[in-house]
């Protein structure tokens, strides 16, 4: 079993909640202020080399969810799954890209893709 800190679209709720098919929810969390969240236009993506707290959730999933979140993800050819410490003092795998696969994205300062989301579902 692998943790997985998800913070957009596999978020309960979100459009893609039902690939993590039954994984047990371990509990909303944060990263430390190191990253930054940007809008790409319908999804978020969180990149290293910012100052935001970004909100999320975590999951256990197992090595076949594990399988088919990289898929949607792209990993390891687009986001790349990479561990970090979250601010409650976990590790777990999440999903990255680059500072300069955001150009162009707006910047979520608030680091919270649901209040982003929401707002535009309105």
């Amino acid at each position: 079993m692998t943790r997985v800190f998800v913070y957009g679209t596999l978020l309960r709720g979100e459009k893609n909640h039902d690939l993590l098919m039954g994984s047990p929810f371990l509990g909303m969390a944060r990263t430390e202020p190191l990253f930054s969240l940007f809008n790409l236009g319908g999804f978020p993506a969180m990149c290293r080399h910012g100052c935001t707290s970004v909100v999320g959730e975590v999951y256990e999933v197992s090595q076949e969810v594990l399988e088919t979140i990289d898929e949607l993800e792209g990993h390891p050819n687009w986001y790349r799954r990479t561990p970090i410490s979250l601010s409650e003092g976990m590790v777990a795998e999440t999903y990255l890209l680059e500072p300069d696969q955001v150009e162009g994205g707006v910047l979520i300062s608030s680091g919270n893709w649901r209040l982003e989301s929401k707002g535009k579902r309105r």
